[in-house]
């Protein structure tokens, strides 16, 4: 919490208010260009309501359109335990222009045993297409390799949705192949591409 607090002074952003339990002691803090990736808090619902509630936003994630803000204080009520009980580890993905909790980011799942772990993502559709995602995701990479050790990073996408597909592309990591309805997605069984970058991977440029 305290590297939280010095880093919002230094960027001159307002700390985000929320309970103490919001932020784990060793919650990681990771900064880009443009981002602000930091624990997420109760704080956040409004801005994640904003944009969870877009069913284009959640047409092809495996979470439901958020259709009140009671929707979105329980998404953050649940990755903030998760977050404490180390099951994953999900960011805040904050804009440092407009302050705004804008997506989120993170491990859906780590497994130490083998170092893989599963990457995850969404955000706003006022920010699409800006490069954003991309910007977040090589710094979840680069922080899973260096930081967490990991050997291996995974992520999926719906076939129908090659965005989210190009944005791991962009990140180096490889379409290793399509996992057959995998998931049962808004009454639809949908296909995946499974994408993975290996820490030893000479195309990734993180």
């Amino acid at each position: 919490m305290a590297s939280l607090i010095r880093l919002l002074k230094r960027l001159e952003m307002p700390l985000p208010k929320g309970d103490a339990a919001d932020f784990p002691a060793d919650f990681p803090l990771l900064e880009t260009q443009r981002l602000l990736l930091r624990a997420p808090t109760r704080n956040d619902a409004r801005d994640l309501f904003r944009y969870a509630a877009d069913p284009l936003v959640s047409r092809y994630v495996v979470w439901q359109r958020h259709e009140t803000i009671a929707d979105s204080r329980r998404f953050l009520n649940g990755v903030i335990a998760e977050n404490r009980s180390k099951g994953g580890l999900t960011f805040a993905v904050q804009d440092k222009n407009s302050h705004a909790m804008i997506g989120t980011l993170g491990f859906n799942w780590i497994d130490n045993e083998n170092h893989v772990a599963e990457a995850g993502y969404s955000f706003s559709r006022e920010y699409w297409g800006k490069g954003l995602a991309t910007e977040a995701l090589r710094a979840l990479l680069g922080f899973g390799f260096d930081t967490l050790k990991l050997n291996r990073i995974e992520g999926q996408c719906d076939v129908r949705n090659p965005a989210s597909g190009r944005v791991m592309e962009k990140c180096g990591m490889r379409r290793e192949g399509i996992l057959r309805q995998r998931y049962f997605l808004k009454g639809v069984y949908t296909d995946m591409i499974l994408y993975a970058a290996l820490k030893n991977d000479t195309s990734n440029d993180l």
